[in-house]
């Protein structure tokens, strides 16, 4: 792969980057090593010496810097046919399905038996967005991903925006992920990817934040962003991945298209139904950008919607998100009578400023 790379940038459709040709580089390693790893064939396996196990590699780094880039063209350059690349968050969707299968079929720990089926004819697991969101998932993983390196010999690629003592940090029973970040430190190289450019502002530079009035021309706009962002297939839309997003307290979110940090949301999903201030926290640590569709100008009658807007624009904009729109006017107008429209011009004002250069210039949570 990293011949491929070179020609990109030759080409000048990649930018050299330090941090991603060391990446690069790390990873055309791995390549080498489990395609000549299946070119040696069973016998050479059985006859020669134990070869040891290609190591894989954890890739970290803020939105942007070109992780996914990298994975797709391993993935993509990998001469194997035992590979498979997959979405976190729907890779760990089947696993629950998996686990709640073979707990109604047989009984005692059911880990062993999961990572086993998920290791049949498989020698190389590539997903995108390691991230943890419960503690049910944090204990899950320590153990499968465990089972997966060391008693299937998988090599495992990955990518996440933190390093992975950062993982799960501050989580209910953090104590039970602590094994698998140790695992991922002892059996995965970990290769930061963090430079300082923001690649992906470039897929996005010049397109407006804010589409008014509600229609077919804006939704089309943010759409555009989305396929923009995610490098999704626009032809395939109606296989972007969801997700069931954890918010604590036994409660989920449905988000009806989540992929590479990217959430689309409904004004109605996220202000008029029931949510408090624990679910707009979990999507804004989650999400880099989230683009939501369909908000209304509210009057009097709508203050409960206003008052769930403003506390949802108070959390993205404190962790720095991405937001693109559809609403039927301009933030000013959107709720200038009722309870609390006098607070409401300070919301007006955040979302002003997140659609500026420099707001969006800003890396997520912080974490630029």
């Amino acid at each position: 792969m990293l011949a491929r790379y070179e020609q990109l940038i030759a080409n000048g459709e990649l930018t050299p980057d330090p941090d991603q040709r060391r990446a690069a580089q790390r990873l055309d390693k791995l390549q080498k090593e489990l395609e000549a790893e299946q070119a040696g064939g069973l016998l050479a396996q059985f006859f020669g010496p134990k070869k040891s196990r290609p190591e894989g590699v954890y890739m970290w780094g803020g939105v942007g810097r070109g992780k996914s880039m990298l994975m797709d063209l391993f993935h993509d350059r990998l001469s194997i046919t035992e590979k498979r690349r997959a979405h976190f968050h729907a890779f760990m969707q089947e696993v629950h399905a998996e686990l709640r299968e073979v707990r109604k079929s047989a009984s005692g720990d059911p880990i062993p038996i999961v990572a086993e089926r998920i290791a049949s004819d498989l020698r190389c697991l590539a997903f995108d967005e390691m991230v943890v969101n419960n503690s049910a998932d944090a204990m899950i993983m320590s153990r499968l991903f465990a089972e997966l390196i060391n008693e299937h010999n998988v090599a495992i690629v990955t990518t996440s925006n933190r390093p992975p003592q950062d993982l799960y940090k501050d989580g209910l029973n953090r104590e039970h992920f602590v094994p698998f970040i140790e695992l991922v430190e002892q059996e995965l190289d970990v290769v930061p990817l963090n430079g300082p450019t923001d690649y992906r502002l470039d897929r996005i530079g010049g397109m407006d934040t804010w589409h008014t009035p509600i229609g077919d021309e804006a939704t089309e706009k943010v759409r555009e962003v989305f396929f923009r962002l995610t490098d999704f297939a626009p032809e395939d839309a109606e296989h972007v991945p969801n997700e069931e997003l954890d918010v604590g307290g036994n409660r989920t979110i449905h988000v009806p298209k989540s992929l590479k940090g990217v959430g689309v949301f409904s004004f109605k999903r996220l202000c008029v139904d029931p949510r408090g201030a624990a679910d707009y926290l979990a999507i804004a640590r989650r999400f880099h950008t989230v683009i939501i569709v369909g908000i209304p100008q509210m009057g009097p009658d709508k203050r409960n919607e206003a008052a769930r807007f403003v506390t949802l624009i108070d959390a993205l904009y404190e962790h720095k998100v991405k937001l693109f729109v559809t609403a039927a006017t301009a933030p000013e107008a959107l709720y200038q009578s009722g309870d609390g429209s006098f607070e409401f011009e300070r919301t007006a004002s955040r979302l002003k400023e997140m659609q500026s250069d420099e707001y969006l210039a800003l890396g997520h949570g912080g974490d630029a």
